[in-house]
């Protein structure tokens, strides 16, 4: 029974094996890792939405986090380009390109922490202006953004370090790790929040993504079959940090776009004057969170089953497992899309007791139901493109549909409604419409270009020749 369990939390070799097996014994610990993870966001939302601060608290965390994922998404870019150049150097058998990579990622981390923690605060303000944050939010922004940009280490290390598990094949070590402190994290919100409001939640997630990050550092450090992190693999080296780079990049600015993006819808909604509209888009985007972990989950392990099996020189396995693990997300999303809004109300009420804040909130989760299903077919495919090393290609889908697409559709719809006398339900309805149309055209351009086939001749070569030349 011992050895079974610690089998469980042990690297996998995904270019072994039955393909959806392998996926599916990656893709489902990553579901729960994903939902864990999730439940940071949430917990801060439920316990500041019930607490004596109400939804006007509820609407400043929601106005924060555009903000915040703007200046924190090159670097989550970053963690996921490590985790696609250990899944290869893993896939290869390579040790020493392991340890070095781990070495460079964990001093990378270092640099991008100090930076932050010197320039999120003084740009704070401003940024919180542009996206036109209410007078009454705006205090209880700028604190929850402070606290976490001055604790910015243990996020980036956990996601750094987690990433590279992943690689390795190992998402069980971080979701047990994340469980841990997400339960930890529900004790700190309630223990802070009274005195310190939003700012007591920020420094609750704060403080609970520092002991993952440990965690996950002492389950690296126990990994001496696979690798050993020696002092001179800390030393920035240029073959190693422009390949995390390179690969991570394109990534990180797709998210750095999204979150730009997020940050000019939020202006478009606070436009609305309407803090319980404002309150509303926070409670959707954290339901929708969690029909989305599925998309997300198989879109990682096809990233790790991708460079895994390149890596190997494995490209057979790589089109049965793809079908497979497109099979597996889409059954999945449909099973999981239904419950999400058939139990929406009441995960909505976990929020506020307000029905009208309800009933608002699941009148825009109706429209974006049929999206969930198209983005399983968008994850899967872009992350078996960027696990071969093309992560342009996923980059320049979401800056079109994003960019180009979704953020002149929003502000022309609702200028159309508006100026046409409709309804202000009408008019707000069309922000998550833009969105549903974005979802579905993205779905159409990435099956597009997944069947162009350029990406397979991205990255397999190039990096065999410049492993066996290093």
């Amino acid at each position: 029974m011992l050895t079974k369990l610690k089998a469980m939390f042990t690297p996998r070799d995904m270019s072994q094996g039955t393909p959806w097996k392998r996926i599916a014994e990656f893709a489902f610990p990553m579901l729960l890792g994903n939902f864990a993870q999730q439940l940071y966001n949430t917990v801060d939302a439920v316990v500041i939405g019930n607490s004596r601060w109400g939804y006007t608290a509820l609407g400043a965390v929601g106005n924060a986090m555009p903000v915040l994922n703007l200046l924190l998404a090159l670097f989550v870019g970053i963690s996921t380009g490590a985790g696609i150049l250990v899944a290869q150097f893993f896939g290869a058998r390579n040790q020493e390109g392991l340890s070095k990579t781990v070495g460079n990622c964990i001093t990378v981390t270092a640099i991008a922490s100090i930076v932050i923690m010197i320039v999120g605060p003084l740009i704070t303000g401003p940024l919180l202006r542009a996206v036109g944050t209410l007078p009454s939010m705006y205090e209880g922004c700028r604190d929850y953004l402070n606290i976490f940009f001055v604790g910015i280490a243990g996020f980036f290390y956990y996601n750094i370090l987690a990433g590279v598990l992943r690689g390795l094949g190992d998402s069980l070590s971080a979701l047990g790790f994340l469980l841990i402190t997400s339960i930890l994290n529900i004790f700190l919100d309630l223990a802070f929040v009274d005195r310190m409001g939003v700012a007591g939640v920020a420094l609750a997630t704060v403080l609970a993504q520092f002991i993952s990050a440990i965690l996950c550092f002492i389950k690296l450090l126990s990994l001496k079959k696979l690798f050993v992190l020696h002092k001179a693999d800390l030393k920035p080296n240029n073959f190693y940090l422009s390949r995390i780079i390179r690969l991570g990049i394109p990534s990180g600015l797709n998210q750095a776009l999204f979150s730009l993006a997020m940050m000019v819808v939020q202006r478009l909604i606070n436009s609305f004057g309407d803090e319980m509209f404002i309150a509303c888009n926070v409670m959707v985007m954290r339901v929708d969170g969690y029909a989305m972990l599925p998309n997300f989950s198989f879109g990682q392990a096809m990233s790790t089953y991708a460079g895994q099996n390149l890596g190997a020189r494995k490209l057979d396995r790589l089109s049965s497992g793809t079908r497979q693990g497109l099979i597996m997300s889409l059954v999945t999303a449909l099973v999981l899309t239904p419950l999400v809004l058939l139990f929406g109300p009441t995960l909505m009420r976990l929020f506020t007791p307000e029905q009208a804040l309800i009933d608002l909130s699941m009148n825009m989760m109706y429209i974006l139901a049929v999206g969930y299903v198209a983005m399983s077919v968008t994850q899967v495919l872009s992350g078996v493109m960027r696990g071969a090393g093309d992560t342009m290609t996923p980059m320049w889908i979401t800056m079109g549909t994003t960019i180009g697409l979704r953020l002149p559709l929003a502000y022309a719809l609702v200028a159309i409604t508006r100026n046409a006398g409709a309804a202000l339900i009408t008019q707000q309805r069309m922000v998550f419409i833009s969105l549903l149309i974005s979802w579905l055209i993205g779905m159409l351009v990435t099956i597009f270009f997944y069947w162009r086939g350029v990406w397979k001749k991205k990255q397999v070569l190039p990096l065999e020749r410049e492993i066996a030349g290093n």
